[in-house]
């Protein structure tokens, strides 16, 4: 059956890329025996758990709100990017390990043209991969896919410095740059765990959105039409790809229910179609200015607007 949510069919893509991927790379290293191209494996191998997660994160993300999930099933991406990380985090432990027995055991290696090769390869098809990736991540502003995007990032740059050095050994005889690379490789690995873990954190703990978000929310609620005499108590959080907000909304006293809600539901729907997976609530509350100026005025004075 054809898939059409782009976030399944980009989770679904890398599953495939990477399986093809992890294939390759173990053969070579095993016959090969270099540490280098099996932690490259290791990454793909984890690749395929991460893109799995994804595809069984992202379709739990995208039902709708239920009666026991109200604000929906986003923190779904979030709890698969922390997974990923600590993952990611056990595997450039156990690579590090493993690295450093072979600097002061020393294991000989062979066939190194065949790991230079597939590295070479896992390269190219993890930069088209990672591309595609971060395209509909930035569409669909999926933390799930922005994670495996960088993931396959990640690997570009990895196979590339793990080729040169195994370039390096073919040419110098230099063999302990083989475990002493696997070890750089799986330090940067770290590094970028610890990222991910710090910020799918910020999501579980409802850190507020970027300022730059909440700064368009203002403009929008200062450009809206209507007798509006300010808003206070803007809350933001992130569940996924859903950007949750709410707000008290100051309207003319005068205004009869009927109009009060349209005119919410006007600024809502606005705000939801500028700022892409915004989910917006909006509660009244009457305007409290003294002496009060009329709603003719009230609409005319946009000064008075602030948070």
């Amino acid at each position: 059956m054809r898939v059409e949510n782009p976030k399944i069919r980009a989770a679904t893509f890398s599953i495939c890329g990477a399986l093809g991927l992890a294939i390759i790379k173990l053969i070579i290293a095993f016959s090969s025996g270099s540490m280098a191209v099996m932690a490259s494996a290791v990454d793909s191998l984890l690749d395929i758990l991460m893109s799995g997660v994804n595809f069984m994160a992202i379709r739990h993300a995208e039902q709708p709100p239920d009666q026991c999930h109200p604000f929906g099933h986003g923190k779904f991406e979030t709890i698969a990017t922390l997974f990923q990380a600590l993952v990611i985090s056990l595997s450039g432990g156990w690579i590090i390990y493993e690295a450093s027995s072979r600097l002061t055991q020393g294991v000989p290696l062979s066939d190194l043209d065949q790991g230079i090769g597939v590295l070479a390869f896992s390269a190219l098809v993890s930069w088209f991969i990672a591309s595609y990736l971060r395209r509909v991540a930035k569409q669909t502003d999926s933390t799930a896919l922005e994670a495996d995007s960088l993931h396959f990032r990640m690997d570009i740059y990895s196979n590339l410095g793990l080729m040169a050095g195994l370039l390096m050994i073919t040419w110098f005889d230099i063999h302990w740059l083989d475990p002493a690379l696997s070890i750089l490789v799986a330090s940067y690995i770290l590094h970028e765990a610890l990222r991910l873990i710090k910020r799918s954190l910020n999501d579980i703990l409802d850190r507020q959105l970027p300022d730059e978000i909440q700064q368009r929310v203002h403009e929008l609620i200062n450009s809206h039409e209507g007798p509006l005499a300010g808003y206070h108590g803007l809350r933001t959080r992130r569940a996924g790809s859903l950007k949750i907000m709410d707000f008290h909304l100051e309207v003319c006293k005068e205004m009869t229910v009927e109009e009060a809600h349209k005119l919410t539901d006007s600024l809502e729907k606005r705000i939801e179609r500028d700022i892409p997976g915004a989910d917006v609530i909006i509660h009244i509350e009457p305007c409290r200015i003294q002496p009060c100026p009329g709603r003719k005025d009230c609409q005319r004075d946009r000064s008075r607007i602030n948070n």
